[in-house]
């Protein structure tokens, strides 16, 4: 037996077909463009996002000597695609990366107080679903009024390929619309981002069947796609964690997970509450999000003309105390800072500064970031048991892996995949289908235990106080 997994990522698309013990037996991955037409902005064509994800579909089909029973999804969370009821972009999809919005989430958050957005599951944040529906209804009224539905990225992804609109807890959670106590959208909330109730779409069980794909899917025609869930949900999923274990994604962003028993919002709103995918009220996760992660990367990547691997033999030759300190901001940050207005900047650079030591900062600023929004977790309450599970690509650099268990005080162990998500995805449609697929394991003989290091802790100290003034002002 063989199922299909689309992750459905904010640079690119992961398509994966898992066999009945878990195993990704064929996987395909295409990029598509992030574009910021202007400061703050950070948006995607969406039809990008079909052409890669069919693209990737046909390469991974292609390979497969046994035809999958299902589908599942996973995508990133947060945005916002306003469609018509067919799915037809009104305007090109506003992603969770996208800043614009400040203004009306600061609005939201004194209309509604901090008793209610606890309930929401998230301080009020530009990029999330809400305030970027508030700015669409101040500045582009028109696109809301020809709008039939306002759908996060993997809801739209399944409203082209099957016709059919709907989410799941996981993803409406995402929103700061959504009532995690309660489980239902909230009308307060909808009312304060001063949008029609029926732009969202209906709330169902993450692995519950969407519809049949059409043509649109090419070689996934006729399959049963899932509803699936939000791809930090989906990683929980993957991973099969249990209450009171948690996990760390590095991806474009970070996300520090650790699964709870009951919907206990963290009431300093310094991380997020969000539903797991699965039945409406069934488990909840805390979350500590970080947007400087491999976004951040790239960037400065880019700046210095650099690649993945160069930075990574640069961390590989150890930290030194002249090395200038990098703050990783390019999008502002959420936990633990919820500062839109940061900016990423270096600090201490000299004559003497070597290339080496800028790019080695620049992995070495994101693991204290990273460090930040852990200790924000571990703060609300939930601190995840160790050792944490690590996945995503920084989670298959040695040198990586062993600043950040330093950094954040912590015991991890790597996932035996990349990435969890798709296999949550892929989990999810198993599910719909009787199948019992296993979760990802993890390397058994890997873990990797925080060492003393005087340089870190004292050098991390200065890039926590330094925060403030990485913003520019």
């Amino acid at each position: 037996m063989t199922v299909v997994g689309i992750d459905l990522g904010t640079q690119s698309v992961k398509v994966a077909a898992v066999d009945d013990e878990g195993r990704v037996v064929a996987s395909a991955t295409r990029p598509y463009a992030v574009t910021s037409p202007h400061p703050g902005w950070a948006e995607t064509d969406p039809a990008e996002w079909l052409a890669a994800t069919v693209d990737a579909a046909d390469e991974v089909m292609s390979g497969l000597t046994v035809q999958p029973e299902a589908v599942g999804l996973s995508g990133q969370m947060h945005g916002v695609v306003a469609c018509t009821s067919d799915g037809t972009p009104l305007r090109p999809a506003i992603t969770w990366a996208d800043s614009r919005s400040a203004q009306q989430a600061a609005r939201i958050a004194a209309e509604l107080g901090p008793a209610e957005l606890a309930r929401l599951g998230s301080a009020a944040f530009p990029g999330f679903a809400g305030p970027t529906l508030a700015w669409l209804a101040e500045h582009e009224p028109d696109t809301l009024a020809r709008a039939r539905w306002a759908l996060q990225a993997k809801d739209w992804l399944r409203l082209v390929l099957t016709g059919q609109a709907a989410t799941d807890p996981s993803d409406a959670s995402g929103t700061l619309l959504y009532d995690i106590v309660d489980g239902r959208w909230s009308d307060s909330a909808v009312a304060a981002a001063r949008v029609r109730p029926d732009l969202l779409a209906p709330i169902t069980s993450s692995s519950a069947v969407g519809g049949e794909i059409g043509v649109a899917g090419r070689s996934l025609a006729g399959l049963p796609v899932v509803i699936g869930g939000a791809d930090a949900a989906c990683g929980v999923r993957g991973l099969g964690l249990p209450t009171g274990r948690g996990a760390i994604a590095l991806g474009t962003g970070a996300q520090i997970s650790s699964v709870l028993d009951s919907p206990r919002p963290d009431q300093t709103l310094r991380t997020h509450t969000f539903a797991t995918t699965g039945d409406i009220g069934e488990a909840w996760y805390r979350l500590g999000a970080v947007q400087s992660g491999g976004l951040a990367l790239e960037r400065a990547l880019a700046w210095l003309g650099a690649d993945t691997a160069e930075a990574q033999r640069a961390l590989a030759q150890g930290i030194e105390s002249s090395d200038p300190l990098f703050w990783p901001f390019v999008a502002g940050e959420r936990s633990p800072y919820l500062d839109p207005t940061l900016r990423a900047g270096w600090s201490g650079l000299s004559l003497g500064t070597s290339r080496e030591a800028m790019l080695r900062s620049v992995l070495e600023g994101m693991a204290y970031t990273v460090a930040a929004a852990y200790d924000a977790v571990r703060e609300s309450g939930a601190a995840p048991a160790e050792p944490v599970t690590l996945l995503g690509g920084g989670s298959r650099d040695p040198a990586y892996v062993r600043l950040l268990a330093t950094a954040l005080d912590a015991a991890l162990q790597p996932a035996e995949v990349g990435d969890a998500t798709v296999v949550g995805a892929s989990r999810l449609a198993g599910m719909a289908v009787g199948r019992a697929i296993p979760p990802a394991g993890v390397r058994e003989d890997a873990i990797v235990t925080p060492r003393a290091d005087d340089l870190v802790d004292e050098r991390r100290a200065r890039w926590s106080s330094g925060v403030e003034g990485s913003s520019g002002t």
